[in-house]
């Protein structure tokens, strides 16, 4: 009859990938029908009992306790496997290399000061504070360890970003600094890519395709998943971006996540249009419907696999360098975009390339509900109106054909101190209005006395040829003697008019972090999985593994006594 022994080996820590191993040599004992070993958490209590080993000791465990469970035909096969649990386990530290490693990580710094790098891979209630030493230590970390907190990464990555220093994670499976693999990495030939990524699997599928396509990768930043929401700010993204920017040995720079937060997108954006390197951008199920001219360094990709193609196909090309639009001079508090169009197709296009640009855009046809105008007689910040709705042409023409409703709310929106630009569509054509200019320029040229002491920037895209009735050409030259910036596509317009406003947005420069640390061969501290030392010493980088052990075997109110008299 089988039966099931369980031991309990109080405040006891090995590396999971030990545990595992040890897990393995007793199923494989003669008599041994399953076995379990692990932590104490909750959630390895559910996975025993799925498994029929939760007795009454084991459901007493505490999260730093190590379980042993193991099920035998009959008592004396249990039993026994339990006795050999410390034989297995000496018999595996002593086929490890002896060389002597720290206790600490304080320890392994003063025996490896040139290390830039700590790798954490310690279990995630105990990862903030080995994070936190790391970083007054002065090094980078690679963070593979998950259940650290969200308010703890922010915390994480705030300090090191004051420090110039960059943490990778928590959750990064992926990263490659100078040729050598952190984590989960597959081995790529060196090359011009330099990539930035919060999916792991994800820089794995695209560094991979790069290397098949003929490719090469220069480094590959990990962020950890949660980087790119609003309230962790991209910070390490953002880092990694400004990092390869000015890696003289990248030429291109790939950008893959999960959709990530709006406003992280424009953030996001907004600093890769300052990088003088073409700059490859993949958001996962994000739509990206933004020009890609040539004034511009930023290309969109559709998948992986065209991020992979993309990055490997301009560096085949001669370099080019991007210039931002001249930009006017605004008045203090002038911030907003107020857009009125007699094309409600063209509004929604403009809708869709400007939310990379600006995150909140109000209208009467918004892409998302939560930005729908309450009263879209009102503008409300960023304002994108369509004036061919129902609303607008109750007992009235179409505005294509009659511009009186949009000459009225041009000189309201002029006459708005928070406004900086106003952009107008113009559909020329056969039914349209016959010469849409000659009302429009006036009221372009007019705008200022509406202004005051404020520069107004009105752009305008005009669709139609040079066949129509209205001659496309003097209505372009008539709406560029009135000042106006003129456009003939729309997506051109979105772009430019996005680039207004990110180009000349305030946004908060992080500190830079020292280039060396990509130039420099990798040389690292691990803390944690004892297969990611192993993965490095593979690859013949510098690596000193810290035999740790959770501060105070575990005990949170002794651990944190000894925080405080650390910092005391």
């Amino acid at each position: 009859m089988p039966v099931t022994k369980v031991e309990i080996r109080r405040g006891t820590y090995y590396d999971s990938a030990v545990l595992m191993q040890l897990q393995a040599q007793l199923k494989d004992l003669d008599n041994v029908l399953t076995a379990a070993v692990m932590m104490g958490t909750v959630a390895n209590k559910d996975l025993l009992k799925q498994n029929g080993l939760l007795t009454d000791s084991v459901a007493a465990a505490h999260p730093d306790d190590l379980i042993i469970a193991v099920a035998g035909t009959d008592s004396e096969a249990a039993t026994s496997a339990l006795t050999r649990v410390d034989e297995l386990l000496t018999r595996r530290q002593g086929s490890e290399q002896t060389d002597y490693r720290p206790k600490s990580l304080s320890g392994a710094v003063a025996q490896a000061p040139d290390a830039d790098w700590v790798l954490v891979s310690v279990p995630g209630r105990y990862a903030a504070g080995v994070v936190r030493e790391a970083l007054d230590l002065g090094k980078h970390v690679f963070l593979y360890s998950d259940n650290v907190s969200l308010e703890n990464e922010i915390s994480l990555k705030t300090v090191a970003s004051s420090k110039g220093l960059m943490v990778m994670g928590p959750d990064c499976g992926t990263a490659s600094i100078n040729g050598a693999g952190l984590g989960f990495a597959n081995q790529v030939r060196r090359g011009p890519v330099g990539l930035v990524g919060a999916s792991g699997t994800g820089l794995q599928q695209v560094m991979t395709r790069i290397h098949e396509l003929g490719g090469g990768v220069t480094h590959a930043i990990g962020t950890g998943g949660r980087d790119l929401r609003q309230s962790v700010g991209a910070i390490t993204a953002r880092q990694g971006l400004n990092l390869l920017s000015r890696d003289p040995e990248t030429g291109v720079i790939v950008i893959i996540s999960k959709p990530p937060s709006p406003k992280i997108v424009a953030t996001l954006l907004a600093d890769a249009r300052q990088v003088a390197k073409p700059v490859v951008v993949y958001f996962t199920g994000y739509s990206t419907a933004v020009a890609t001219s040539d004034e511009t360094n930023i290309r969109f990709a559709t998948s992986m696999e065209h991020a992979a193609k993309l990055a490997v196909s301009l560096t085949e090309e001669k370099a080019s360098s991007h210039t931002s639009p001249q930009l006017p001079t605004f008045a203090a508090g002038q911030k907003y975009l107020r857009g009125l169009f007699s094309g409600g197709t063209l509004a929604y296009e403009a809708l869709l390339a400007l939310q990379n640009y600006l995150p909140e855009i109000y209208s009467n046809v918004p892409l998302k509900a939560e930005q729908k105008l309450e009263n879209p007689t009102t503008s409300k910040k960023h304002t994108i109106i369509d004036l061919g709705e129902d609303e607008f042409t109750v007992g009235r023409l179409h505005p294509m054909m009659d511009n009186t409703l949009r000459l009225e709310r041009l000189a309201q929106e002029a006459a708005d101190p928070e406004v900086a630009v106003i952009l107008l569509d113009v559909v020329l054509g056969h039914g349209a209005h016959p010469d849409p200019a000659a009302e429009l320029v006036p009221a372009i040229q007019s705008a200022p006395e509406n202004a005051s002491d404020r520069e107004l920037k009105f752009v305008v895209v005009v669709v139609g040829t040079n066949e129509d009735p209205q001659d496309m050409s003097s209505q372009v030259e008539r709406f560029k003697a009135a000042g106006a910036h003129v456009e003939t596509n729309i997506n051109a317009a979105a772009d430019y008019v996005g680039r207004l406003f990110s180009d000349s947005a305030e946004s908060a420069a992080l500190p830079p972090v020292d280039l060396s640390v990509l130039q420099r061969p990798l040389d690292a501290i691990n803390v944690g999985l004892e297969s990611f030392f192993e993965s490095l010493q593979n690859q013949d980088a510098s690596v000193l593994q810290v035999d740790w052990k959770p501060p105070a075997g575990g005990n949170e109110k002794l651990m944190s006594i000894l925080e405080r008299m650390k910092k005391s």
